[in-house]
């Protein structure tokens, strides 16, 4: 059933579906209390200041980002309690000065002597004691550093000395995304457990105090099972979600809330393809899926209301136009669709994909409502 609300709008557009959205929020804000840790949702996927009212407890925070853009986009509507998590440069400092001066708590993130001299430099220079965060890293998938190592306890006591604000450590457990399964997310999310608390209580016991201890990838945030030692936990695509987060089994298709809008524009009838408006700059070049069990080309197609039809994919994506076609194993019917007919595209990264578009359409969640919109920002 087509639903009219969406029949103003000019594709390719970016949709979300509400309800779906609100489930998932839900979802990982219940486990989080069932943990009993503070949740700090990461703001990088929808950054959108109407979509972080809905992840917030408090309006005001506490929130991740992964751009300082973000941190000042969000300042601004007067979210103040905010994690800069992307190891800082010494050239940013005076931005993240000017957001303390704007009434806005940044933290931010570290794992070297060099970075840590910087703040504390900056911190005494300014007069402002600047958060600050040390990562760790419990799997090789990125930065940061292990108990063992002994910059940790040089880094800490830099910051701690030297005129900042030691606040704790923080890992991101980011190859958990090269795993499929609940058994196999809950033993990363131990080892990235085992690894954080490691580094807390090897901060206490040179001396340093180690408030914040924080862990966080989409795949271990929601297969967890015991976070003794921990005080907040971070996500970001889990209020969306996508494809490549079903093909690892974080959730299923039917909670995957965004999807791009689009319209049947020709027919290569001779190959069985139908020719879209929605190319990659519509859904971005992501293929983060052809790796996994099952490769969803560019996407998964759906119908105007957002039901799959199975057996096709968007296999093929040029700048503006997409190219809809079966899967190569699928032998069963599928529709024709006819010039004009508006179809959906679900996204392989949600983060990917939102980054093309200037703005969400949210369909809401009661049926009689009008659509709402929702401009979203970009940059660094």
């Amino acid at each position: 059933m087509n639903d009219s609300r969406l029949m103003t709008l000019s594709t390719p557009c970016l949709l979300v579906d509400e309800g779906r959205m609100v489930r998932n929020i839900a979802r990982l804000q219940d486990r989080a209390d069932t943990l009993g840790v503070t949740l700090r949702p990461h703001l990088k996927t929808t950054k959108s200041v109407e979509a972080a009212r809905y992840v917030l407890a408090d309006g005001d925070g506490p929130a991740t980002v992964s751009t300082l853009a973000e941190a000042e986009a969000f300042t601004a509507a007067g979210i103040n309690d905010i994690l800069y998590g992307v190891g800082i440069s010494p050239d940013k400092l005076n931005r993240v000065l000017a957001l303390h001066r704007a009434g806005c708590k940044l933290t931010v993130l570290l794992d070297c002597v060099q970075q840590a001299e910087a703040v504390a430099a900056a911190s005494r220079a300014s007069g402002i004691a600047i958060p600050a965060m040390i990562e760790i890293d419990s799997d090789g998938h990125r930065s940061g550093l292990t108990a063992e190592d002994p910059a940790l306890i040089t880094v800490g006591r830099i910051l701690h000395d030297g005129g900042a604000d030691l606040r704790g450590v923080l890992c991101h457990a980011g190859g958990s995304y090269g795993s499929v399964g609940r058994a196999a997310h809950t033993k990363l999310a131990e080892e990235e457990r085992l690894a954080v608390v490691a580094a807390a209580d090897a901060l206490r016991t040179a001396g340093l105090p180690c408030p914040v201890v924080s862990v966080g990838s989409s795949p271990t945030a929601h297969a967890a099972a015991d976070l003794t030692g921990v005080t907040e936990l971070r996500a970001g695509v889990y209020v969306f979600f996508d494809l490549f987060q079903t093909g690892i089994e974080v959730c299923d298709i039917d909670d995957i809330a965004l999807s791009v809008l689009t319209t049947v524009i020709g027919h290569q009838s001779a190959r069985g393809w139908t020719i879209c408006d929605a190319g990659w700059m519509a859904m971005s070049r992501d293929r983060g899926t052809a790796a996994q069990a099952v490769d969803q080309g560019y996407g998964v197609v759906c119908d105007e209301a957002g039901q799959v039809i199975p057996g096709l994919i968007m296999i093929q994506a040029n700048q503006e136009h997409g190219v809809i076609a079966r899967r190569p194993d699928f032998e069963g019917d599928v529709p024709e669709f006819p010039v004009g007919t508006r179809l959906r595209i679900l996204p392989n990264h949600a983060c990917a994909t939102a980054a093309q578009h200037q703005r969400y359409h949210v369909i809401p969640e009661q049926a009689d409502a009008p659509l709402k919109t929702w401009a979203r920002f970009g940059g660094w």
